[in-house]
């Protein structure tokens, strides 16, 4: 086997999945752009590559945290724009509308929640996340790939294992 990644051998079903899973984002509380940029603070582990039976995909969510406060200005950038005229490119996000009124409320320190918005909105992250990993797996045993992902996780984290050794 080569010493290639397992997540770099599904970039196609990656892809796939992040078609499917738009409905999903589209009735969150995120718009595609916060989306965009919480996928970029995720990265996603096989547990237990080596035992068939309990192997899953994983979210590691621990850099979601640095990102909370730039989704807010996203947040507030999309209020902004649909104040303007419209719904903007995001439209409400679910739960988290508001528009202009509480984009200046929180650019003022004034916005509902603090810190308590701040822990719902990474706690919601790291749930969609984690369904995002759930949808890539069915997706990928669903197309018989599964089992040779899972190998290949077996031999990057082995390749990881001796390299710190």
């Amino acid at each position: 086997m080569s010493n290639t990644s397992w997540t770099d051998r599904i970039v196609g079903e990656r892809m796939a999945v992040d078609q499917e899973f738009s409905s999903q984002i589209a009735s969150s509380r995120f718009s595609n752009q916060q989306w965009s940029l919480i996928m970029t603070a995720t990265e996603f582990e096989i547990e237990h590559p080596d035992d068939p039976d309990r192997a899953q995909i994983v979210a590691d969510t621990d850099k979601i945290e640095q990102i909370i406060p730039e989704l807010e200005n996203v947040q507030s950038g999309m209020g902004a724009m649909a104040g303007a005229g419209g719904s903007g490119a995001g439209g409400s996000g679910g739960s988290s509308s508001g528009g202009l009124v509480d984009s200046i409320k929180g650019a003022l320190g004034m916005g509902g929640g603090g810190a308590n918005d701040h822990a719902e909105k990474r706690e919601a992250a790291e749930r969609l996340t984690q369904a995002y990993a759930d949808e890539l797996q069915s997706h990928l045993e669903s197309k018989g790939r599964w089992e040779s992902v899972r190998e290949a996780a077996v031999v990057t984290s082995e390749d990881d294992t001796e390299t710190n050794s």
